[in-house]
């Protein structure tokens, strides 16, 4: 069996690779909480590889299910560096395991459902996929006052999720998958057949900032709760947060292509971000 150190280990392998973003700001941590993050990290990578890369995603998404509620009855569901390193983490830290629950039921969402009506309900999805990341972390980063940051955690997660989903508007068409809500494209005329185009016109810039101002809406209730955080914890859940929102400044920096380019932040952008953090 792995020791606790070598799964931790290969939990930060995980982030490193697919989330160099996290990976830069929550490596500001100290050790121990540190370790827990890439453990709730690569719970979340699992799941979410499962739904887009698995030959039978949702029978392996039941099985995974299974494993959890093995480990939730205090077993080991295998010798496994996620549950080695998870299992660690839930002995060090009160955590909560109904995030890890909503979390699987949104990566189900992703196997049923394929497009989206309204804003409410992309935010609704968005609360499962990601704002649960968040309370998962929270008996980690604030272990005092996790009850009272939930909502910022809950805002901070939608406020990526949405930040993601137009990121990746064309990897998702080319999984089948419309985030976009029918509703606001309908309203800046936009529409289905535009966007399976790839059409960059007005109204899908329009469409594309109306959501954009509910991210940033959704990053400034979430960043308002920073000093609620203890101070170990306040640099990297602000990084984290400042360089997500800075996905959008790329999106528009490059014309709002995003059929063809996946927007990204630079490691310079990055440095520059946390120097002002640090300064401020």
């Amino acid at each position: 069996m792995l020791s606790v150190n070598e799964a931790y280990g290969q939990c930060h392998t995980v982030i490193k690779y697919h989330s160099k973003t996290f990976a830069k700001a929550f490596g500001h941590l100290p050790l121990k909480k540190r370790n827990a993050v890439w453990a709730v990290y690569a719970f979340c990578r699992t799941a979410d590889d499962i739904v887009d890369e698995g030959t039978r995603p949702a029978q392996e998404l039941t099985v995974f299910k299974d494993q959890l509620h093995s480990f939730a009855e205090g077993k080991l569901p295998e010798d496994n560096y996620l549950w080695i390193a998870l299992s660690h983490t839930f002995t060090t830290f009160d955590m909560d395991l109904q995030p890890f629950y909503d979390m699987i039921e949104g990566q189900h969402m992703d196997l049923v459902k394929k497009t989206y009506h309204s804003l409410d309900e992309v935010k609704h999805y968005s609360y499962h996929v990601a704002s649960t990341v968040g309370l998962m972390l929270l008996p980690i980063l604030a272990p005092e006052k996790k009850d009272r940051l939930r909502e910022g955690a809950i805002s901070l997660g939608i406020a990526m999720q949405l930040t993601n989903i137009l990121r990746d508007i064309g990897e998702d068409l080319e999984r089948g998958r419309i985030y976009l809500p029918e509703q606001v494209m309908s309203d800046n005329g936009y529409d289905t057949n535009m966007l399976q185009r790839g059409e960059v016109n007005q109204a899908f810039i329009d469409t594309w900032e109306a959501v954009a101002f509910e991210a940033e809406h959704f990053y400034k209730k979430g960043l308002a709760s920073l000093k609620d955080y203890p101070l170990d914890s306040r640099l990297p859940v602000k990084a984290a947060a400042l360089f997500y929102r800075e996905i959008l400044t790329s999106v528009r920096n490059n014309k709002y292509e995003v059929f063809h380019e996946k927007a990204f932040v630079s490691q310079e952008e990055k440095e520059k971000i946390l120097d002002t953090m640090v300064k401020g």
